[in-house]
């Protein structure tokens, strides 16, 4: 299953805009950009992204793209788990 990750338009002041582009690069990911995901307040604070509907968000956008790796790691181990069943 490939990871959907989401970006908010009015996030990009953060420098998103470059982690967004960089990721898109990736095959194994869907990259989606929005003009607004409906998360006013942590788009305003942070950094932010949606990594399958759950937000990811790091004080700056080189922590954040840690952390979206991070969460893709958690979906990869979890799925991993249901396969051993």
């Amino acid at each position: 299953m490939r990871p959907i990750i989401e970006f908010c338009t009015n996030n990009m002041h953060h420098g998103t805009a470059k982690l967004m582009q960089q990721l898109e690069q990736n095959p194994e990911y869907d990259v989606i950009e929005y003009g607004c995901l409906g998360n006013c307040g942590e788009c305003y604070l942070a950094p932010f992204a949606l990594v399958n509907g759950e937000i990811v968000a790091a004080p700056t956008a080189e922590e954040l793209e840690a952390g979206i790796q991070l969460k893709i790691k958690e979906i990869e181990d979890m799925l991993d788990l249901f396969k051993d069943e």
